[in-house]
């Protein structure tokens, strides 16, 4: 059975952060701490972003925080962009919140409980027994999983409305008390953001775009390669610095088991959809996809205008895509922690 894709929209934080503003308030802050931060300023010309968005303002990163603070802004600014985004998709959708049956949220930089979508009922008017599946501890791969948990609820039940929501505060997890190499390339990459997206069974009026069952990939022992660590102070970011090296060697042949899992070929695929860790990992997927140099131009840019913001990413990638008016078999894929390749297929309807 195919799910159809109703609407799709993406949302942003008030607080944009400039990358040159980013860089002279880290060197403030972490090089005076850290003796090797002088060697890894280059990182922030050569990540590809020109500024990202956050929840909070970039004076609050002058002050020391721990896991209280973190976690107010986060569930604060993390609601608001759950309204936001949300709001945009039932809209591109036509569609009521009180008619959404099911809420499947996406998010892995804080802890919310309730929820985040019980948190932003009162404000969207949800219904009561609207169905509620928060899931956590996806990270980047959370776009694209999230896709295809939404997509399995949708087909699960017919002519039911489902809502995906997709929602990070990466920026909160800035430390200076640890200093590490992962934190400095977390604080050249990471901005937040969300994106949200309506799915149903139901044949849309307009262009169709389908999605078929998504599959994931979990290589054995590669659980310190990227995920958080968990201290009293918030949560420590891991990324392994073989990223890129693990795409050049891995991703190929998980690309082409993930394509027959899905019945597909790769000479099949139009094009594909991918989350945009950084620069280099954009450049080696292009290398294992077999891309021309340059092909993913759209996952550039969206890292251009708002950085790495772990899950959404990939949805603000798609958002791009389609509004190119880009057609035909794609593929949507994500790494993350696990270490996990997800995918899932999109096919595209040509635009009338």
């Amino acid at each position: 059975m195919d799910v159809f894709l109703h609407g799709l929209a993406t949302a942003l934080p008030p607080h944009v952060l400039p990358q040159n503003l980013v860089q002279d308030r880290a060197k403030a802050l972490l090089g005076p701490k850290y003796p090797q931060f002088e060697r890894l300023l280059s990182t922030f010309v050569s990540a590809g972003i020109d500024k990202r968005h956050s929840v909070v303002p970039i004076d609050w990163f002058e002050a020391a925080h721990g896991w209280s603070d973190r976690n107010a802004a986060y569930l604060t600014g993390a609601t608001d962009l759950f309204v936001q985004a949300a709001g945009a998709a039932l809209a591109a959708a036509g569609w009521d919140a009180e008619e959404v049956d099911c809420i499947v949220t996406v998010s892995s930089t804080g802890v919310a409980t309730p929820t985040l979508e019980a948190r932003a009922m009162a404000r969207m008017d949800f219904r009561g027994d609207v169905l509620r599946v928060p899931v956590f501890g996806l990270g980047c791969a959370g776009g694209v999983s999230g896709l295809s948990i939404a997509r399995s609820m949708a087909a699960a039940t017919p002519d039911s409305k489902v809502l995906l929501v997709v929602v990070e505060a990466c920026t909160l997890s800035f430390r200076t008390d640890r200093l590490e190499k992962a934190d400095i390339i977390a604080t050249v990459l990471f901005g937040d953001g969300a994106a949200a997206a309506c799915l149903s069974d139901a044949q849309p009026g307009g262009r169709a775009i389908a999605l078929a069952p998504g599959t994931q990939i979990t290589w054995p022992d590669t659980l310190g390669i990227m995920g958080w660590d968990v201290d009293d102070t918030g949560l420590g970011v891991v990324f392994d610095r073989a990223i890129p090296d693990f795409v050049n060697t891995h991703m190929e042949d998980a690309a082409a088991s993930a394509l027959g899992a899905c019945g597909l070929g790769h000479d099949e695929i139009d094009r594909f959809v991918c989350h945009p860790g950084g620069a280099k990992v954009v450049t080696a997927l292009e290398r294992a996809l077999h891309l021309p140099q340059g092909d993913l131009a759209a996952e550039r840019e969206v890292l251009r205008d708002a950085g790495n913001m772990s899950a959404p990413t990939v949805l603000f990638v798609l958002e791009r895509v389609l509004a190119s008016g880009a057609s035909g078999q794609m593929m949507a894929m994500a790494l993350g922690p696990g270490f996990t390749g997800a995918f899932q297929p999109i096919k595209v309807e040509a635009a009338a």
